[in-house]
């Protein structure tokens, strides 16, 4: 072989693997879990205020959605239980006070938000995840409280701290109500998740105690160092709520968004390679066990710190909890709040507009790690504006469905019947039935609707072709988008509860009017 033959044949080599590397990175992710906090405590997110109507409540929801459908975002963590009180009307606790501005006040007769909510998070595409907040009863010592909350009808379940009244993890009773409030959701609701955050003992602060010595001495559980029976305390309610939701609905998801660090290295040389406060010790979560232990479907952990973070670097923490999954989802809690925030506490880092970019990048590039969670709603169109912008225009350009959880679900549904496309002065009218049902008795809880232009083979693979995902059962779609005398081919999938995905429909062809 001549060395002219040979280069030609390394350069030909070179730039086909140049060309599959660069096809590899561009090929947007079609499945990736794209979650938003929605924060009702304090009204941060929504409603805005207390005392709207009920239009007023809705039509703000409903932009709240909307805006985050256009940015690509699949799910939302809806928080309907900030304080012992409900943003939902089938709950044994009173009204919560951020709708109408008295605890126990009902917004109006028939009426009820989170079953309003589901209908237009599953109308868009979007997972609705319940955030519960388990143990917190008051966010202050001078809330007012309704006569039928539970810190007036039972003081004995509580202590305060930081002039909070916070649930006692210890007492078997607390554990049992706990699960019974979030069964009432499991249900009643057609809820996708259920959502603990990362509020189970509470943060340290100098010169308070927790008073939990009397219930540590008659509930011991075989402990005798107070710090692991609290551990263990969070542990039961941890298996007892991933237990129950799935002997219910098994297709719901259970998941947990911890503080950022686990243990740390100095700590446990399991731990991260930071130094900074930890979940472990401080709040006596142990957060890698639930995971190891299959107590959970995902880990959230809230990862809210810069690459250049000297105590605890993202990118460190990362790589530790992709290390650390047991074959569970990890979706990593982001902190657009902090953009450009007087929150950020002078580090320079949350001011460069790419840090976020870039940890979305690291996170795509880490191999074990399905997705993001922002924090908050609000921040993604003010503080965090430029951030929605990067993800419009690039990571999230093109829908995703969320990632699979095979050891839920891994059987597909059937594929959509009898699809027909009819071109009308309007657009393309798409029509379909169910498909049959699948080995598992499910049909389709969902569709996915992809179009091609003339000439693009018909395939599932790349998502820039869908146009259309929705979770409901609603077997109709009106394509308004196409242009006059141009072929399209399209073709619908069908998806199950978990959003595994069928197989394709034949694809149908047909000019636009």
């Amino acid at each position: 072989m001549t060395k002219s033959i040979l280069f030609t044949i390394l350069i030909s080599f070179a730039v086909s693997t140049l060309t599959f590397s660069q096809n590899k990175e561009t090929l947007p992710p079609k499945r990736e879990f794209r979650g938003v906090w929605v924060a009702t405590v304090a009204n941060i997110d929504w409603p805005s205020r207390q005392g709207l109507s009920v239009d007023q409540q809705k039509q703000e929801l409903i932009g709240i959605l909307e805006q985050h459908k256009q940015t690509g975002l699949n799910a939302v963590m809806l928080q309907i239980r900030p304080t012992a009180d409900a943003f939902y009307a089938k709950s044994r606790e009173p009204w919560s006070h951020w709708l109408m501005g008295t605890q126990g006040l009902a917004p109006a007769p028939g009426y009820d938000p989170l079953e309003f909510a589901i209908k237009e998070a599953h109308f868009r595409g979007m997972e609705l995840h319940a955030w519960f907040n388990p143990y917190r009863a008051t966010m202050s010592a001078r809330a007012v409280t309704s006569p039928e909350h539970i810190t007036k009808k039972r003081p004995d379940l509580f202590y305060t701290y930081g002039g909070q009244k916070l649930f006692d993890p210890g007492l078997p009773e607390v554990r049992a109500y706990i699960v019974q409030v979030i069964l009432d959701v499991v249900k009643g609701y057609d809820i996708d998740g259920v959502h603990f955050d990362d509020y189970f003992y509470p943060y340290r602060i100098a010169g308070q105690k927790i008073t939990d010595q009397a219930t540590f001495e008659k509930y011991p559980n075989g402990f005798t160092k107070i710090d692991d029976w609290r551990r263990n305390n969070v542990d039961l309610l941890i298996k007892m709520v991933n237990d129950s939701v799935h002997h219910y609905k098994k297709y719901v998801k259970f998941g947990v968004s911890p503080f950022g660090i686990w243990k740390n290295y100095r700590e446990d040389t399991l731990g991260s390679k930071t130094n900074g406060l930890s979940n472990y010790h401080e709040l006596y979560a142990d957060s890698r066990k639930w995971i190891k232990e299959g107590w959970v479907d995902y880990i959230n952990p809230q990862i809210y710190f810069t690459f250049s973070r000297a105590v605890a670097p993202f990118g460190v923490l990362l790589d530790w909890w992709g290390n650390n999954t047991f074959g569970r989802h990890l979706y990593i809690g982001q902190a657009a709040y902090l953009i450009h925030s007087p929150y950020a506490k002078g580090e320079a880092a949350w001011g460069v507009y790419s840090e976020i970019p870039n940890q979305i990048r690291r996170i795509r590039d880490n191999g074990r790690a399905q997705g993001s969670i922002f924090f908050s709603s609000k921040s993604l169109s003010t503080v965090g504006k430029s951030l929605t912008d990067s993800l419009r225009k690039d990571f999230y350009k093109h829908p995703a469905l969320p990632p699979l959880m095979p050891w839920l679900d891994d059987i597909a549904p059937n594929e959509p019947q009898g699809f027909t496309a009819e071109a009308q002065s309007d657009g393309i009218h798409l029509k379909w039935l169910k498909p049959l049902k699948a080995e598992d008795g499910e049909t389709a809880n969902g569709y996915v609707i992809y179009r091609f232009e003339e000439g693009e083979k018909p395939s599932v693979v790349n998502p820039k072709n869908i146009i259309r995902i929705s979770f409901e059962d609603y077997p109709f779609y009106l394509d308004t988008s196409v242009e006059k005398g141009k072929r399209y081919t399209y073709i619908v999938t069908a998806l199950d509860r978990l959003k595994n995905e069928s197989e394709a429909s034949i694809p149908i062809g047909i000019m636009a009017k």
